[in-house]
């Protein structure tokens, strides 16, 4: 008795929920919606009810009669454009009331949802209608395709030279990287241009820091007055190297980022605290700056692609070098790697310490030594693109990340 006690309350709160969103945008002309609160309450009791005597196939008659009178009301609207958001949630409330006889937080959890998106509607109609892009609708379908296709479809299991690879790792990598850079991408679209610079920098350094260093420079060396916001960008996208390496060690292996989590935050720290002091100073000029280069898309699909085909060479080598050197190869391949990408240093160790051919205390000092030899080639990368003045200001705070990421390896042994 307490148990359908609690399943009607629940039909009957959901049901009032929803409802009382729907008569609000009821209006009391004749072409008004025909369901408001008493109709959806009713709805939602009608299948607990249903549910508690004749189980789902009394509920499905329920269904179907709500679904019936819901067409007739929907036919004799006389506007031209009614939509059906009333009538298909009315028949979705309907199915809630008989889930909450089995499932009374699920079908609650469920209303809660239903009543938000329904409340959103004027903020979600805003977003699709002004402020996203062709381009963002295609990446958005690109990423979903990403997820729900290419992703599960991966073998999960180690195999290629040396049994090294794990395509279902490789595919999840390669997601996590576009849904970092599509994060920023909105962050940056979301505060405007005051600090666009900046901001673009930090989240095109999650598809290639080097990369942004190299085209921060160019920029500072085309407009001088932009030196500032320049500097904190390529500074900041040092930050989105710490941070989408500990995601991506955390994804592949959590009891590895447990060991580099004083390295990685002391390093974080320190690059942060660099590139705040360039955002403060140079605010002002990124105000009147461009997006930067990575306005137009959310992600970059070739980018994330190549970092994994250079990550499983990675993968590969190392664990080549590993299985003739021993530890002394990984450190080698650690070093090699870590000119072309830290990322791919950091997962490659990571991806062979799942595979349990090293130890934690074998992967941290390759993973290290990978992101310093990365912050040599930013060091070349950053004189060549922005000259003397914009490599004076940002090997400095470089080679203050680095130190401060073996300081915390030092305290951390």
């Amino acid at each position: 008795m307490q148990s359908t006690l609690i399943s009607l309350c629940v039909a009957l709160g959901i049901g009032l929920l929803v409802g009382a969103e729907r008569e609000r945008r009821k209006s009391s002309s004749p072409d008004r919606s025909a369901a408001g609160i008493r109709t959806f309450a009713i709805t939602s009791i009608l299948g607990a009810v249903a549910m508690l005597l004749g189980g789902v196939a009394l509920l499905a008659l329920a269904v179907l009669v709500t679904a019936g009178a819901a067409m007739v009301a929907y036919r004799s609207n006389p506007k031209l454009d009614p939509g059906l958001t009333t009538e298909f949630a009315l028949v979705l409330m309907c199915m809630l009331g008989g889930l909450a006889v089995q499932d009374a937080l699920l079908a609650a959890g469920v209303g809660v949802l239903l009543a938000l998106l329904l409340v959103a509607r004027t903020w979600f109609h805003h977003v699709v209608r002004n402020l996203l892009t062709e381009q963002d609708l295609q990446d958005a379908f690109i990423f979903a395709a990403m997820v729900l296709i290419v992703m599960p479809l991966a073998p999960d299991q180690y195999m290629g030279p040396f049994n090294a690879l794990n395509p279902r790792s490789l595919m999840t990598l390669v997601v996590a990287v576009m849904a970092i850079s599509a994060a920023g991408y909105v962050g940056g679209r979301w505060l405007g241009p005051r600090y666009g610079l900046p901001l673009a920098g930090f989240a095109a350094g999650f598809v290639s820091s080097t990369a942004t260093i190299h085209a921060m420079g160019q920029r500072a060396s085309a407009s001088p007055a932009l030196m500032g916001p320049a500097v904190a960008g390529a500074v900041l996208s040092s930050i989105a190297t710490i941070v989408q390496m500990s995601l991506l060690i955390g994804l592949v292996q959590p009891a590895l980022l447990r060991s580099l989590a004083l390295p990685l935050a002391a390093g974080g720290g320190a690059a942060t605290l660099y590139g705040v002091v360039y955002l403060v100073r140079g605010s002002k000029d990124a105000s009147t700056a461009p997006m930067g280069p990575e306005k137009g898309r959310a992600f970059s699909v070739t980018a994330s692609l190549v970092f994994a085909l250079v990550l499983a060479c990675v993968v590969m080598i190392s664990a080549g070098l590993n299985a003739a050197l021993g530890e002394q190869g990984l450190v080698l391949g650690a070093l090699v790697s870590g000119l072309a990408d830290a990322h791919a240093t950091a997962a490659s160790t990571a991806s062979l310490m799942a595979s349990g051919k090293i130890l934690a205390e074998q992967a941290v000092l390759p993973i290290l030594l990978g992101l310093t030899a990365n912050t040599l080639t930013k060091s070349v990368v950053a004189w060549n693109s922005g000259g003397a003045a914009y490599a004076r200001q940002i090997i400095p705070g470089l080679l203050w990340m680095m130190l401060a990421v073996w300081g915390g390896y030092w305290a951390a042994r």
